[in-house]
């Protein structure tokens, strides 16, 4: 999978369209500095978005007639328990491609996204309770939705926990990644718990099949907080990948020059 992209013009056929290799930035030595740079685009943007986000939600968004000003969590927690499903996806998926394909790259990948992800998800249970005490009176219940997204947080550290103690790196990608594939279940209970049991949690308040329940300020503010929490874990996945990238390849020229040139 180590390959580059090749744009190249038969002189036989001049009208040919280049050949463009997709698996050009597979090998971590040709992805590392562009993954440099796109994680600090990313930052800016993530800072920008939060910034704006926050601005709107606290401060312009009007307050909410039955919970009052308790309601403000939700540019925290809902933004929080969307990537916390969002990346456990990707996370089965990177770790997918390289159960499958042998790329290290990938495994690599999925590593670096499962501390963000175990973060998103203490961060929406976390958040949740403090919105559970005011609205439910109780810090927290067995609910449907809070105890598979319970679940996810425990399958974000099995996958961690199981990684590490395995010392051989291929060994422990191949096995993480089973974990993580048949943890994929779960991401449809969590969200399809609210219609599949009677539970306390309120439905989707943001649905592609019918109009916001929210006001428009309200909806802006969330959806500019899921922007750059999503902004945020992509820079910070970024980071952790180039950290992992020197952590396996150190034994290479690449990662010894880039050590030195930090």
């Amino acid at each position: 999978m180590t390959t580059v992209f090749q744009h190249s013009h038969s002189p036989s056929r001049p009208g040919r369209a280049a050949s463009i290799n997709w698996f050009a930035w597979a090998a971590p030595q040709r992805f590392y500095p562009v993954a440099g740079r796109m994680a600090t685009v990313f930052g800016l943007l993530a800072a920008a978005l939060t910034a704006a986000g926050l601005y709107i939600g606290m401060l312009v968004a009007p307050t909410d007639a039955q919970q009052g000003e308790a309601y403000r969590i939700i540019y925290v927690h809902v933004p929080a328990a969307w990537m916390s499903m969002v990346i456990y996806i990707a996370m089965a998926f990177w770790a997918a491609i390289g159960l499958a394909f042998h790329a290290r790259l990938a495994a690599m990948f999925a590593r670096a996204l499962a501390p963000t992800g175990a973060l998103m998800t203490f961060l929406a249970l976390w958040t949740g309770a403090l919105w559970g005490k005011p609205t439910w009176g109780a810090w927290w219940v067995w609910d449907a939705r809070l105890t598979s997204e319970l679940i996810l947080l425990f399958l974000y550290i099995g996958f961690l926990s199981l990684h590490a103690a395995i010392d051989d790196a291929r060994r422990a990608d191949r096995a993480a990644a089973v974990l993580a594939l048949v943890g994929v279940v779960n991401v449809p209970i969590i969200y399809f718990s609210v219609k599949w049991w009677n539970t306390l949690h309120q439905g989707a308040s943001v649905s592609f099949s019918k109009a916001p329940s929210m006001a428009t300020p309200m909806l802006t503010g969330m959806l500019l907080m899921a922007l750059a929490l999503w902004m945020y874990c992509i820079a910070i996945t970024l980071v952790r990948l180039r950290a992992l990238m020197l952590e396996r390849e150190g034994h290479t020229a690449w990662a010894r020059r880039a050590l030195e040139a930090r």
